[in-house]
């Protein structure tokens, strides 16, 4: 599954992918949001180092979710489809291997800021402006917005922006930890390759299993994490080369 709007690229151990939808302010409909699972799927194979996410123009990052997309549905199909699939999508994003840098090159909002909320560290340039305007419309936070964002910005903060209203500049997300520098307009990209080939200079190795195990704690996919980490001992362990070789030479000898 692809979708012409979310863009793919990968250049040795760096991927990007980039949100092509400018004319509605990059805002998510159900196809692009299907399509990040096997995107993701993707960079996991590939030999990228590290992923850098960004949306087209200087106006949004991402707007969120598509108002047309999902206003139509009714209250069966947005909880099963709407909200399940793009948990799923969101999802594929934090728990990738590889380290993700969002650049909010422009406003991030509602969905926008929970897709940025799956990254690993966030850049946004001076003119972007984050907030989750969901419940001003008589919607909720869906994707993750009160559960993953609340834990990695607090749920206070979440509060402030959710149920407050509260709108913030990217010197104030600063302030607040919502993002990790500012740049000028413009400057975001440059700022994210910057940081992408500090990531690419270190161990990759090292670098996944730290990631895993921040993930843990956070609660983000604790249980995959354990067998994961596990499953990686495991399997370079002698007693499994031993197990192979045996199952090996029992499969060869000649049935009776």
């Amino acid at each position: 599954m692809s979708d012409p709007r979310l863009d793919l690229s990968i250049d040795g151990p760096v991927a990007r992918l980039t949100i092509r939808r400018p004319e509605k302010l990059n805002a998510l409909d159900a196809a692009m949001v299907d399509a990040l699972v096997p995107l993701c799927r993707s960079v996991e194979r590939s030999a990228a180092k590290v992923l850098i996410l960004i949306g087209e123009g200087d106006k949004s990052f991402c707007a969120g979710g598509d108002v047309a997309a999902w206003s139509a549905l009714g209250p069966a199909e947005f909880a099963r489809h709407w909200i399940r699939d793009g948990h799923a999508g969101f999802d594929a994003v934090a728990r990738l291997s590889q380290p993700v840098i969002a650049v909010l090159n422009g406003h991030c909002l509602g969905g926008g800021l929970e897709l940025a909320s799956c990254a690993d560290y966030r850049i946004a340039e001076g003119h972007a402006r984050i907030g989750l305007p969901e419940t001003s419309l008589g919607i909720i936070p869906g994707w993750s917005g009160t559960q993953r964002a609340a834990r990695r910005f607090g749920p206070q903060l979440i509060r402030r922006m959710s149920i407050f209203g509260e709108v913030y500049s990217a010197d104030e997300a600063l302030r607040l930890s919502l993002v990790d520098k500012v740049v000028d307009k413009g400057r975001g990209l440059a700022a994210a390759e910057d940081l992408a080939a500090v990531v690419a200079g270190r161990s990759a190795t090292a670098v996944e299993l730290t990631k895993m195990l921040i993930n843990a704690v956070e609660g983000e996919e604790r249980e995959r994490v354990l067998d994961a980490l596990a499953g990686r001992i495991a399997a370079g362990s002698e007693d499994l080369r031993q197990g192979l070789a045996a199952f090996r030479q029992k499969s060869q000898r000649p049935k009776d």
